[in-house]
């Protein structure tokens, strides 16, 4: 079914408009329909409506009007029921909708104005959805914090050492044996209980963090037309009865009817689950599913059904959410832990087997000097006992070895840097892609609305051979005809519209940035009267824009039946298709040297940084819409001054070792000058050659011309979608990391080739956001650069929690496993290696993760490739025979492959690991084996010399962690404490460790067996701690080329 309402802003491409033989007869049983309908059917619509039923080609068909009534009871509000509205979208729904005698019978059912929209008052909107129901879905419920208690409590280890500690303790009641032991077996269930408690906790708290940035992800905006003017709504606000206009790119938000549309293309490949694209028009297929994507062309729908009640029930807002996927630091950090399991599992296995045949052969003693074991009068139960307590030493170094914590860190830094974008208006939509920014090498970005500020203005025209910059007086110095047409060809051959609101003077414009300039140019300076040119005239034919053809066209027919056709686009590709020009009011042929002025003209507004556009007519006889043998009406300098502060973030680029490539569909002088004035282009000596290029000739090279030409590209004019994607490629077979802008569907091969696609939140289409890594939400090229720094934080605080963490289990593992061989017995328990780990693991994670990214990360070349997998050698061999499992991960993310050769753990994180290790280990050994004299321990008992010995290495051990994270905070040589009293959440997490320690030593001491402490113990245990800082500082002043690493 046809619309019976055709305004001339709604066409678009391609054909002459069909006339049905029965319009006629049709268009009466319409107005027979629509005034039976309102007066059956009266409500208070907050505002006067207006329902045109009348065409450009009915001139004689009359309007019918509902005027506002007062508020009364009525049967029902509206015409037509629920269950006939979610019909029109099933199968056979062509039928019903045609029982309605088609989209002109319906809308007045619905109280819709096809050209106004509904009324939109809040009244109006809740009627809707009351009556019809809301744009809303039900989401999949959220995890609980009991769902992820239960995932902490499947930790292997944790289950083995509760089995464990459960089984001594039962063995102890059953042999009646149970005494103040006891307590070593509850103190291990407590700590594994706090340790599952506190890692629930954190995952929650990610997986909320998480959850508010999928809402953000939700939150979509859409233009309606609502009581005559286009308004900006968020996509769970649409109702039954909205206007909605779509253009190439968007998705179709909820069911409908085609009103109007053009070469309209929609692809239904989601909702229809085939790969296909079908061509909608008003009379054979009107009918749109929610979900669909609009491909190509334009058209403005009806809303029919919404939310639950579509037919696929398929939500808008299909952007991709975060879903827990494993970044590729996250699985190369697991390989870690892998090979790192493998080390303790091993020494574990040793020790286990050493300490058993030593026991069972009568060589390990108690503490009273007899033997553990005695053949002959050791019982089972006791041997049981013994067995345990070795399976519980063989745990607790599986325990201390294993950095479980690493692949958390990650995510840990992952949810406070995209709530930190956020802030910055940038949304990730892909975890993996804020990873591969710390690597990006070049940056290919679109020039308008992100270097530039997209508010266009008109600032030079050159019009019947008149050039002027003030464009106030513009009016006087042209003749009559020549204004009429120029404004003819600027209302008629446009998308965008002015809307007059009631009691304000100054009118508003809508449309793109180019159009509202030139809209508001026509308006103010030239006294454009918009509805007034629309009413007088017909648009039978459009040729639409593309960034190919830089031009758009149509064909009207006005008022006194002269047929004309109106050209407008790109200055000199206008220009090319001219052979005359309007000299005041005579047209007069172009000759060479009128053109050589035009050209001219042209390249100084160009290389005044203006966008060019022309503006031609001719008259029209039949068939295609002619493109040649124009005449030239006027040429129109726009201006799109650059961004505050954008010299500045290109340069910081530039200094990051980050080149920008600006691509723009202006042309080559506006380029280079829009790119001098950002900073892309220096214009000094040093300068490659080759640094501006028009598309067409980047595309016309062989390809081994256009890799060896790609690297020297800082400009490309007159470029579109597909000279783009050429220059990804080539940029990408030379082994530059690329990330990639776009705003229309065609840039989406674009998106899809770079490393990182990067889609604008204003300027973006639905298609471009959904396949995008990242959002930047203000078209901002400073987010950008924002987005890259903290990309280069997250894989710099990864080395210095990774540095971190093998720290503390390098050392703790060093010390069981010496002592556990020598003594037969570990200086800290299980218990307090659980309780190391929750600081280590949990603690220490949240405090380096709070961070914020330091300066100097913008003063470094990109992270390069392969650094994540060459973590450590041994690693590498370890997990040789896991390869298997790495190929199929890394295929998932093949982002990870945009890392360069320099190894994951440099040559100064070395230097600190082995000098940390190394102090730590000799100080709480010489503590161990020296501890009663050095703490003259020499005239209490021996157990409580052993028990207040190990209390201080125990403290010494936590101390020297919490002073070892104090010097993670940098891992390069500046001041580590620079910065530390502005960062609350560390200082917090470090102020919480020391209390929550201190509470462990004086008051727990029951459960995690220690003892009591001095003040003099206590100042040791301080006082070691702090030398291990000193010690980390060591590598500087020993090792001068460490100095100058530029990749830590």
């Amino acid at each position: 079914m046809k619309s019976p309402q055709r305004s001339s802003d709604d066409l678009e491409a391609g054909g002459d408009i069909p006339k049905s033989r029965n319009h006629s007869r049709r268009r009466g049983r319409g107005i027979f329909v629509a005034v039976d309908a309102s007066i059956r059917f009266k409500s208070a619509m907050g505002c006067e409506k207006e329902i045109e039923l009348g065409s450009h080609d009915q001139p004689t068909a009359k309007d019918v009007k509902l005027s506002q009534l007062e508020e009364q009871p009525v049967q029902d509000e509206f015409g037509i029921r629920l269950e006939e509205l979610v019909s029109i979208s099933c199968d056979g729904g062509l039928s019903v909708l045609k029982r309605f005698d088609g989209v002109s019978g319906l809308s007045p059912l619905l109280h819709t104005d096809l050209d106004k929209g509904i009324c939109g008052t809040h009244e109006d909107i809740r009627r809707r959805r009351n009556k019809f129901g809301s744009n809303e879905y039900p989401l999949k419920k959220e995890r609980n914090f009991w769902m992820f208690l239960g995932e902490a409590s499947r930790s292997f280890t944790l289950i083995v050492l509760v089995l464990a500690a459960l089984a001594s303790l039962l063995l102890q009641i059953k042999t009646k044996t149970i005494s103040h032991e006891w307590y070593d077996e509850a103190g291990i269930i407590v700590a594994v209980i706090l340790v599952i408690f506190v890692t629930a906790i954190s995952n929650y708290n990610q997986s909320l963090q998480f959850e508010k940035l999928n809402d953000e992800k939700r939150n979509i905006c859409i233009e309606v037309t609502r009581n005559g003017r286009l308004v900006e709504v968020p996509i769970y606000d649409v109702v039954v009865g909205d206007i909605i206009p779509l253009k190439s790119g968007d998705q179709v938000p909820a069911d409908g009817v085609l009103v109007s549309g053009y070469s309209l293309q929609i692809g239904e490949y989601e909702t229809m689950g085939t790969n296909r694209t079908v061509h909608k028009d008003t009379d054979i297929d009107p009918i749109l599913i929610s979900g669909s994507k609009v491909e190509d062309g334009i058209g403005r729908m009806l809303v029919t059904s919404v939310g639950m009640n579509t037919q696929w029930r398929m939500p808008m807002a299909c952007i991709p959410l975060y879903t827990g996927e494993e970044t590729p630091l996250q699985v190369h950090l697991n390989r870690v832990v892998i090979a790192f399991g493998l080390i303790s599992i091993s020494v574990a296995l040793v020790v286990f087997l050493i300490e058993s045949c030593l026991c069972f052969m009568g060589r390990t003693k108690n503490t009273d000097g007899s033997p553990m074991f005695d053949a002959g009068k050791t019982t089972l139960d006791e041997k049981i006992d013994m067995v345990i307590k070795f399976i519980i030493l063989g745990v607790t170094i599986i325990v201390v070895a294993v950095p479980e914590g690493l692949p958390l860190a990650v995510t840990l830094n992952i949810a406070y840097m995209t709530r930190k974008l956020l802030g910055e208006k940038v949304l990730v939509q892909k975890l993996s892609a804020c990873e591969a920014m710390g690597s990006a090498t070049t940056i290919v970005c679109h020039k308008t609305g992100i270097l530039t500020l997209n508010q266009m203005e008109v600032v030079d025209v050159c019009a019947g051979r008149v050039r002027t910059h003030n464009l106030d007086t513009m009016a006087a110095e042209l003749s009559p005809l020549l204004i009429s047409l120029i404004t003819e060809g600027i209302a008629l051959n446009t998308n965008g519209s002015v809307y007059h609101p009631e009691g304000q003077s100054e009118p508003e414009v809508f449309g793109s940035a180019t159009e509202r300039a030139i809209l508001n140019f026509g308006v103010k300076q030239l006294g454009m009267n918009f509805d007034e040119i629309k009413s007088k005239s017909t648009i039978f034919r459009v040729s639409p824009f593309n960034s190919r053809r830089k031009r758009r066209g149509v064909a009207v027919q006005l008022h006194d039946s002269q047929v004309r056709v109106h050209w407008k686009g790109a200055a000199k590709t206008i220009l090319a298709s001219c052979q005359w020009y309007m000299d005041k009011d005579n047209i007069a042929a172009m000759d060479q040297e009128k053109r050589f002025y035009f050209e001219k003209t042209i390249d100084e507004m160009s290389k005044e940084g203006l966008r060019c556009a022309a503006l031609a007519y001719r008259k029209f006889t039949d068939g295609d819409i002619p493109e040649s043998n124009l005449v030239l009406l006027a040429i129109i300098g726009i201006k799109d001054s650059c961004r505050p502060g954008i010299s500045r973030a290109i340069q910081q680029c530039r200094n990051a070792g980050v080149k920008v490539c600006m691509v723009t569909g202006d042309d080559l002088l506006t380029a280079k000058a829009i790119a001098m004035q950002c900073g892309i282009l220096r214009g000094t000596l040093d300068e490659p050659a080759n640094t501006a290029i028009l598309a067409s000739e980047f595309a016309s090279m062989s390809e081994a011309d256009r890799e060896e030409i790609a690297e020297n590209i800082v400009v490309m004019g007159r470029s579109s979608p597909d000279e783009n994607l050429l220059l990804l490629e080539a940029l990408k077979k030379k082994g530059h990391v690329v990330a990639a802008t776009g705003k229309g569907i065609r840039d989406a091969p674009s998106l899809r080739q770079a490393n990182i696609s990067l889609a604008m939140g204003i300027g973006g289409t639905a298609i471009v956001k959904e396949c995008s890594d990242i959002i930047i939400l203000e078209d901002n090229f400073t987010s950008i650069v924002k987005v890259i720094q903290w990309g280069r934080f997250l894989y710099t605080n990864a080395q210095r929690f990774l540095q971190f963490r093998l720290t503390v289990n390098a050392s703790a593992l060093i010390i069981c496993v010496v002592v556990a061989v020598h003594s037969h017995e570990i200086p800290l328990n299980v218990a307090q290696l659980l309780w190391i780990n929750l600081l280590t693991f949990t603690f220490g994670a949240w405090a380096l993760a709070s961070e914020p990214p330091m300066d100097n990360l913008m003063r470094r070349p990109p992270v390069r490739k392969g650094g994540a997998k060459r973590i450590t050698w041994f690693c590498s061999y370890l997990c040789e025979f896991l390869k298997w499992m790495e190929r199929k991960k890394s295929k998932k993310f093949p982002i990870s492959r945009s890392r360069t050769k320099e190894p994951f753990i440099t040559k100064l994180m070395w230097a600190k690991f082995v000098a940390q290790v190394s102090f730590q280990v000799s100080a709480l050994l010489y503590l161990n084996f020296r501890g009663e004299s050095i703490l003259k321990l020499e005239n209490k008992s021996l157990d409580q010399a052993n028990k207040v010995k190990n209390t201080v290495i125990f403290n010494c051990f936590v101390f020297c962690q919490v002073f070892n994270e104090v010097e993670c905070r940098t891992s390069y040589q500046g001041n580590t404490f620079s910065g530390i009293l502005k960062n609350h959440l560390f200082l917090g997490t470090i102020l919480l460790n020391v209390i929550l320690q201190i509470i462990v030593i004086e008051c727990l001491g029951i459960f995690f067996y220690t003892a009591r402490l001095n003040l003099k113990q206590w100042l040791i245990s301080i006082g070691i701690g702090f030398f291990s800082q000193v010690i980390g500082r060591f590598p500087f002043q020993a090792f001068p080329y460490l100095r100058n690493e530029d990749h830590i």
